[in-house]
């Protein structure tokens, strides 16, 4: 049986170049051209991976993208965002997506990070459930089972990847982890992308742990290697 990829994408010409592009690679394809149909079109055909673009009528993929975290779904999203526009991607990580490609993007760029995201999934089928007691960090707690951070009166809502690292920095206090070992370790070892996907992630991180100025209080950059705890 193939695995079915959906495409959320308005654009017949991009539309058609992916669905060509998939299916020759061996996937079966499902095709959405509306942001407020795309939710049924998940129901309905049940993908294995959705390729989601961010403008699109009726719907924003931002919207697409909350709303199926917020059910629970859990089924790998890449981004599809605009050239240049790197608040597409940060808001994209940030409400759950797995990854991004940026347009124009080349074919086999495309494809390695379709097979990656497909390979974790398939490799770590309850990686994203939620799991652990509440833990500390700084004034914050992290409550796994609801995926929130508490801060004071303030509680924020963590994606998939936001808990993996405040996870893994959690159990190695004061502990220099490497960008390859985080990405290893939270995206998968098959990970096809930069760094920049895990620099974004940690800029968010530390906007819901309280630092809002140039120098963070709890994760700390460790330069040409990675980040740390702040012990």
């Amino acid at each position: 049986m193939k695995t079915k990829i959906l495409i959320v994408e308005d654009d017949p010409h991009i539309l058609l170049g992916l669905e060509e592009v998939l299916k020759s690679d061996g996937f079966d394809v499902a095709v959405c051209n509306r942001g407020d149909h795309a939710i049924d079109a998940v129901g309905k055909h049940r993908p294995s991976l959705i390729l989601l673009d961010v403008m699109l009528p009726g719907k924003s993929g931002y919207d697409i993208c909350r709303t199926l975290r917020a059910n629970k779904v859990a089924t790998p999203i890449l981004m599809l965002t605009a050239k240049g526009l790197e608040i597409d991607k940060v808001v994209g990580l940030d409400l759950g997506a797995d990854d991004y490609v940026t347009k124009p993007f080349g074919v086999r760029e495309l494809l390695a990070r379709i097979h990656a995201l497909l390979r974790r999934a398939a490799k770590l089928p309850e990686a994203d459930a939620p799991a652990g007691a509440p833990f500390p960090i700084g004034s914050a707690t992290i409550d796994p089972k609801k995926f929130q951070l508490k801060r004071g009166k303030t509680v924020e809502e963590l994606t998939a990847k936001e808990l993996k690292l405040l996870q893994l920095f959690h159990a190695h206090p004061g502990e220099v982890l490497s960008r390859d070992r985080l990405l290893n370790e939270v995206w998968g070892y098959n990970y096809y992308g930069t760094t920049r996907t895990l620099d974004q992630v940690i800029v968010q991180l530390r906007k819901k742990l309280g630092d809002n100025g140039d120098e963070s209080k709890h994760i700390l950059t460790v330069h040409g290697v990675g980040y740390k705890l702040a012990p």
